[in-house]
């Protein structure tokens, strides 16, 4: 959602962008409705700067406890970019000032120039979908990834935990591993990372390092 002080909408969808990307500089690019209460506000600014914040947040595409794995807040300035969408939509820029991400991984702030300089993660565009193969059809597999966790793996197998792919990137994957009984699930869950030998490059580099974990859990 595109949070601006004082823009007032009835619904949350309303703050939220049909399509955003990034552009050369840092800069995102969302295109809104025509009549959103953003693109209202930023054409209502005009040569004013016009404070915004976008908040983002990254909800795992398999089903476990707490699924939130992330939220991101990129604050800056909006103005319109007329004439780039089709009619009764309007794209708008959003300058960053600054950022912060608070995720699996921990929290950080990030500067605007890290932020341009940073490059996606090849297997984004593939990873809900390639998450969901593993829980579907590796599922065993991947509940046998516990035998790599040193001591706890023996606490692991005899507790029966559920295990579920919970993320992935070029650098590894992250599993969710679940225990029966009582307390809530989340009191009853922790979160393992699976380092790949080295990072991979695309889909068909992704499935040897997956082969090679695999065959060590089962050694």
């Amino acid at each position: 959602m595109l949070l601006i002080p004082g823009a007032a909408a009835t619904r949350p969808d309303q703050l939220m962008p049909e399509a955003r990307s990034v552009g050369p500089d840092g800069e995102i690019f969302l295109v809104f409705p025509s009549d959103s209460p953003v693109v209202r506000a930023a054409t209502h600014a005009q040569d004013d700067e016009l404070a915004a914040v976008l908040e983002l947040t990254d909800v795992a595409p398999v089903s476990v406890p707490n699924r939130i794995r992330g939220r991101a807040w990129v604050s800056g300035w909006v103005t319109c970019v007329p004439g780039v969408t089709e009619p009764g939509r309007m794209m708008v820029r959003l300058e960053v000032g600054e950022a912060s991400v608070d995720d699996l991984w921990g929290a950080e702030d990030v500067e605007p120039e890290e932020f341009a300089r940073a490059h996606p993660d090849p297997l984004v565009a593939h990873e809900a979908e390639l998450l969901q193969h593993l829980h579907s059809g590796h599922g065993e597999q991947v509940r046998g990834l516990y035998t790599l966790l040193g001591e706890r793996a023996e606490d692991v197998r005899r507790a029966g935990d559920r295990a579920v792919p919970l993320a992935l990137d070029r650098f590894g994957l992250r599993v969710r591993f679940t225990r029966a009984g009582g307390g809530t699930p989340v009191d009853r869950s922790f979160d393992a990372r699976f380092e790949f030998p080295e990072p991979v490059r695309d889909v068909v580099g992704l499935r040897r390092a997956m082969h090679t974990l695999f065959e060590a859990a089962a050694d």
